[in-house]
């Protein structure tokens, strides 16, 4: 198993390189970067987009171009220092390598727009991801997992058919719709003000002991939480049970239960084991979504400032070092988890072995 690992991580060095590459031609072709916003920004403010174009800075990593409608009229002196400062006097094979160095060593630069390093955002916005993701996923898996086991020992039963109507209705309501509903419903929009309407914790949370901040920190994120993770019970619900119905099916569970053992012991000492790998297997996508891309109108409706709006908001500004370092991380995250995926697979059932699947 030793080896299988070792060479999943040498092949994520490969991976990343051609993911980057990937995600640089791709926003090196999209119109509109950071050097036409600038030159917009200067158009409508004047002096302050001036003096920050003009007081200097060192070349980022980037991609795009400095030649639009918008540079006609600018002084060739000033578009070479703004295209000098983007790091847009290079080459683009020149800027990509650097990129590669720089991120090998996780320096991603300094925002274009923000006057901060990127890793600094991603730090700041980090907690409010995490939060939000984490408690969503564990929420899912715990209502999910044993709702699925259910319905799958009462197949075809009127709780069945009652619970997959439920869930399926959730599935089929936009998560940014639930959080208005529930705003309205409990957060003093018209009915009852019970949650806080916005913010991960209150202003005054370093002042309270550590109790109150507990309950501070909660009661911030039900919420959130709730409107997250609406649409997320079908999918993983229906895909437990229907797995558990593969399982109890084959001629292993017969045989259990021809041996005496009760309903519970065949479930968990011998189904349980079987049905569960498809379910861990979705576990690194359901991850990745829920912590950085699932939960963007869910923190815009909640003032809370995490990854996802960040991405989206460098994504508009073409703020290029902090897409490039937020699509890094993202996918660097997402590859260790499919690694974890795997180990968990051995951890589950040692039955498996992905060394001699390779060799």
């Amino acid at each position: 198993m030793g080896g299988y690992i070792l060479r999943r991580l040498a092949l994520i060095i490969p991976t990343l390189v051609g993911i980057m590459l990937l995600n640089f031609i791709i926003v090196q072709a999209a119109p509109g970067g950071p050097v036409e916003q600038l030159i917009a920004e200067m158009e409508g403010h004047g002096g302050s987009a001036l003096a920050r174009a003009t007081g200097g800075g060192g070349a980022e990593v980037a991609t795009g171009s400095g030649d639009s409608r918008a540079s006609r009229g600018l002084p060739p002196e000033l578009l070479e220092e703004i295209n000098t400062m983007y790091g847009f006097d290079k080459p683009p094979h020149e800027r990509f390598l650097m990129m590669l160095t720089d991120y090998a060593t996780f320096d991603f630069g300094e925002s274009f727009f923000r006057d901060r390093s990127v890793v600094e955002l991603i730090i700041d916005k980090l907690p409010v991801s995490i939060s939000l993701g984490l408690w969503s996923t564990l929420v899912i898996y715990l209502v999910s997992i044993p709702l699925g086991i259910r319905k799958a020992v009462h197949d075809g039963s009127r709780f069945d058919v009652w619970s997959s109507s439920i869930i399926v209705v959730g599935y089929a309501i936009p998560g940014f719709l639930f959080a208005i509903l529930l705003i309205v419903l409990f957060a003093g929009g018209s009915y009852f003000e019970v949650f806080p309407l916005s913010g991960l914790t209150s202003p005054d949370f370093n002042q309270m002991t550590w109790s109150e901040k507990v309950v501070d920190y909660f009661s911030h994120l039900v919420l959130p939480v709730t409107a997250n993770v609406i649409g997320g019970f079908a999918t993983l619900t229906l895909l437990t049970k229907n797995s558990f119905l593969d399982e109890i099916g084959k001629h292993y569970v017969v045989t259990a239960r021809a041996k005496g053992l009760n309903q519970r012991q065949v479930l968990y000492g011998h189904v349980f084991r079987n049905a569960m790998l498809i379910v861990i297997a979705s576990m690194p996508g359901v991850l990745v979504s829920l912590f950085f891309t699932g939960s963007l109108l869910i923190e815009v409706i909640f003032s809370l400032d995490g990854l996802g709006l960040l991405g989206f908001e460098a994504a508009l500004n073409r703020d290029y070092p902090v897409i490039f370092g937020t699509l890094y991380i993202f996918t660097l995250m997402g590859l260790i988890l499919k690694l974890i995926s795997d180990l968990t697979y051995v951890v589950v059932d040692p039955r498996i072995d992905f060394e001699s699947r390779e060799g």
